[in-house]
């Protein structure tokens, strides 16, 4: 079965600019977007704001189904709001040979993918082997088998010319971006202490929830995501993120070579287990498909989707903790906690109830006779940072001191995925400014992501304790 709206017909019921419009679109755009495959929300806040030399007009090849739907009735909403709504005009291509079609067809020139990751990385080989731009969402392998293809194909997109880059959001999150220049601040953090297993110099812990609301609406899975062989698991996905956080932290700008400055050491996993109602509420499905039957245990899915897992790299011993749990209480949401631990002071991002479980940054002093220095260091870095930060600040809390971030540069998870598509089109338009260190340290990141999910699979199915204050 093959189906194809108009650009004109699609973009009317999604709410766009009228029929007779349609035609009139940006001078001269030089970025089309093709949507492959949009399984995941993700596709969609790409498309949450407006781009300036970006086409209205965006293809999308996808298999007929409920994906699709759930994916054009975001771009519904984004059309329809009443604060900056987007123009997006949607070019449906529906058909079982989707993905041959957009290469045969190429109306674009850029490929989003975000979606069922098993098969993900042979299909960005083969978009950038036809010379397209890749932007895709994470993760982008499962397994360490996968490893040549993800590095053959960041290859090719060198050797065409072409840019290939996953979405990294959580770069821009103030929090995360400040406590990146206060660690290299050495007035303020001193000299990174390597650590331990047992007492890591890095830990993050990572809390997402499987049932949640995004872009004001209830986040409707697709089953499939629940099929860890599809989906991956906890630390295949989450950890992706964390991975890049430490290396994008501890070593800005440098280049990581995976076989000889990453180590993984040990690692475990845990489930977190759902009821058939349950799965019910988040998937519209009335049962659990047959793909994951051998995982349902007495009307209960085993998910493993919650990895511990420590490693060093450059000899500094970093300590990862994702876990999925099912619905957050009130006034809550995912949540974030790390710290870098240096000689002179710990960097911490931390969302408690106390922060109204915002996230928020905190220098805490390694010892009360360091603590004048400390301020006045960071006031120093503060101040120089402000450019960039307009209106950050800092409270002397005694013990601590804590970075005040004004609401105006918490632009919040969903508008990061515009800030990360503006990095890409700036690589696209000059491939010059895309830094070199990205390309290794993607292999680096995913070697420690798929590499310690296939370590956690050797060890105890136990829960791993949590530090993070609540």
């Amino acid at each position: 079965m093959s189906s194809r709206l108009s650009a004109a017909l699609v973009a009317a019921l999604l709410g766009g600019l009228p029929v007779g419009m349609q035609k009139r679109e940006r001078a001269m755009p030089d970025v089309r977007l093709m949507t492959v495959d949009p399984g995941h929300f993700h596709a969609a806040l790409v498309q949450k704001e407006m781009y300036p030399g970006v086409s209205e007009r965006v293809d999308v090849y996808a298999p007929l189904g409920p994906d699709l739907t759930e994916h054009l009735n975001r771009i519904v909403a984004f059309n329809t709001r009443t604060e900056q709504p987007t123009m997006w005009a949607m070019e449906v291509h529906a058909s079982p040979d989707f993905f041959q079609r957009m290469l045969r067809e190429r109306p674009g020139n850029v490929v989003v993918l975000s979606g069922r990751n098993r098969g993900k990385i042979a299909r960005i080989l083969a978009s950038v082997r036809a010379g397209l731009h890749v932007l895709g969402d994470k993760p982008w392998i499962l397994t360490s088998d996968d490893l040549p293809v993800l590095e053959a194909a960041l290859a090719e997109a060198d050797a065409r010319g072409v840019v290939s880059l996953d979405i990294m959001t959580e770069r821009f999150e103030p929090t995360n971006s400040l406590q990146r220049e206060l660690v290299n601040d050495p007035a303020t953090f001193g000299e990174i202490v390597r650590g331990t297993a047992e007492e890591p110099a890095v830990y993050m812990e990572s809390v997402h929830y499987l049932k949640k609301v995004v872009a004001g609406a209830p986040n409707i899975r697709p089953p499939w995501f629940f099929d860890t062989a599809e989906q991956g698991e906890g630390f295949n996905d989450i950890g992706t993120h964390l991975v890049d956080l430490a290396q994008w932290t501890l070593f800005p700008g440098r280049t990581i070579d995976y076989h000889a400055d990453v180590h993984v050491l040990a690692a475990q996993r845990w489930p977190t287990w759902i009821p058939v109602e349950d799965f019910r509420s988040v998937t519209n499905e009335a049962r659990f498909p047959e793909s994951i039957a051998a995982s349902v245990k007495e009307g209960r899915l085993e998910y493993f989707c919650n990895t511990l897992v420590s490693y060093s790299l450059h000899g500094i011993y970093t300590k990862l903790n994702v876990i999925w749990d099912w619905e957050p209480q009130a006034g809550s949401g995912d949540t974030h906690f790390a710290f870098y631990r240096g000689t002179r002071a710990r960097i911490e991002v931390r969302q408690t109830r106390a922060d109204r479980f915002r996230p928020e940054l905190y220098v805490v002093p390694a010892a009360a006779a360091m603590k004048a220095q400390v301020l006045a260091a960071v006031r120093a870095r503060l101040e120089a940072l402000k450019p960039g930060y307009p209106g950050i600040g800092l409270e002397d809390r005694g013990a601590e001191i804590h970075i005040t971030i004004p609401d105006s540069l918490r632009l919040g998870h969903e508008a990061h995925f515009a800030q990360v598509t503006g990095s890409f089109l700036t690589y696209l338009r000059d491939r010059r400014t895309l830094p070199a260190w990205e390309r290794p340290n993607m292999l680096a990141k995913y070697y420690v992501t798929t590499k310690g999910t296939e370590l956690s699979r050797e060890g105890p199915s136990r829960p791993a304790p949590r530090i993070a204050p609540r």
